[in-house]
């Protein structure tokens, strides 16, 4: 049933700081976006799912009356930094369960604006801030396989650039970020610097999924993104589980989620033309080189070193600018990688474009207790 669910439309309110400008607003322009890319409007919706952290406890209806009052399903999803992966799944899920012909995916966010969500008075993860636990993974990947701050600069210099190509980016530099300048920002967590991790800010995206073949009638014409794989899992226990917490979790759990994707598409790595991934810090990203099955154990750094992974590279990461530029508001985050896939897969991506993109694959951790990956195809 995954060919048979298409991306009909997607849209997006930039990431960044909008101290004027509601939560809830940002959600209305990123869905009617959406739905004006679907060329849709909102009475042809048959459900709707909300994702969002720091909302209210009534923010999915808000939300949805911001559209319009049709009588549609409302549900409101939550899952951390997956939140809005999970969005998108659920909504997945009601259309090829054949429960809905369409539905309207909406994800948002004001993290400046949310008090601390993670940890307790009696976890360790209310004395370890995230990245200090993502600078304890960096440090053991250096010790292990002799990663350098240069090939952690290179990443998010990379997504840096990625970024200035993209309006809907929270980071837009107007200069080419080099290594040195990314280095010579101020340390948070050594080897990170400020530049090596994602902003905190606001923002919003939205998804029109619907059946296959509604796209015919709504946009004809236009190449069809359809959903090959949705795979959502939780961490299981491995060496190491009790030490790394809830906020990186086992890195095995990436893998295997990964894994379950492929099984599902009848697909494998080596089909994929671009990867959208978590990585709210430089060092997320080079494991998830090897963590999605691109390359062997201990082989990223080969990556980096061959600048494979750029928007020209043989497999680009994160051509929107990731979590690091992008931005990482958190409710919308994964949708907004399923907005950018979209757009490379129906080549409409401007200068961002990767040439002949067919497949992508979009993953998110959730608080790294949760792993979701979806794949996309035309």
């Amino acid at each position: 049933m995954s060919d048979e669910v298409a991306v009909l439309g997607v849209g997006m309110h930039r990431f960044g700081i909008f101290p004027n400008v509601r939560a809830e607003e940002m959600a209305r322009i990123a869905a009617e976006e959406a739905l004006k890319d679907a060329n849709m409007s909102f009475r042809d919706i048959d459900a709707v799912y909300v994702g969002f952290i720091g909302g209210s406890m009534m923010g999915a209806p808000k939300v949805a009356k911001e559209l319009g009052l049709t009588g549609v399903p409302v549900q409101h999803i939550e899952n951390a930094s997956a939140t809005g992966s999970t969005t998108f799944r659920e909504a997945y899920l009601g259309i090829s369960g054949g429960h809905y012909k369409t539905a309207l995916c909406i994800g948002f966010d004001k993290m400046e604006e949310m008090p601390p969500v993670i940890g307790s008075v009696h976890s360790v993860e209310s004395t370890l801030l995230p990245a200090a636990f993502f600078a304890m993974w960096a440090k053991r990947r250096m010790y292990d396989y002799g990663t350098t701050p240069q090939q952690l600069a290179w990443i998010a210099a990379k997504n840096w650039n990625n970024g200035a190509l993209n309006p809907y980016a929270h980071r837009q530099p107007d200069h080419t970020i080099s290594i040195d300048e990314v280095l010579h920002s101020y340390m948070v967590a050594e080897p990170f610097t400020a530049m090596m991790g994602a902003p905190v800010g606001g923002g919003a995206a939205a998804a029109v999924i619907g059946r296959k073949e509604l796209a015919g009638k709504y946009t004809p014409g236009r190449k069809v993104v359809t959903v090959a794989a949705s795979a959502l899992q939780s961490e299981t226990y491995q060496p190491g589980h009790v030490f790394l917490g809830p906020v990186i979790g086992p890195s095995q759990m990436t893998a295997d989620t990964a894994k379950e994707a492929y099984e599902q598409a009848g697909i494998g790595p080596e089909d994929v033309d671009i990867v959208e991934v978590h990585d709210a810090w430089a060092i997320e990203e080079l494991e998830y080189y090897e963590l999605l099955g691109f390359v062997p154990r201990g082989e990223g750094e080969r990556l980096i070193d061959e600048e494979a992974t750029t928007i020209h590279g043989r497999l680009p990461f994160n051509t929107d600018g990731g979590l690091i530029a992008r931005g990482h508001p958190g409710g919308p985050t994964g949708l907004a990688q399923i907005h950018e896939i979209t757009l490379q897969l129906r080549g409409e991506a401007g200068p961002r474009q990767v040439e002949g993109a067919k497949v992508g694959l979009a993953h998110m951790v959730g608080a790294g207790s949760v792993c979701c990956v979806h794949l996309l195809k035309v």
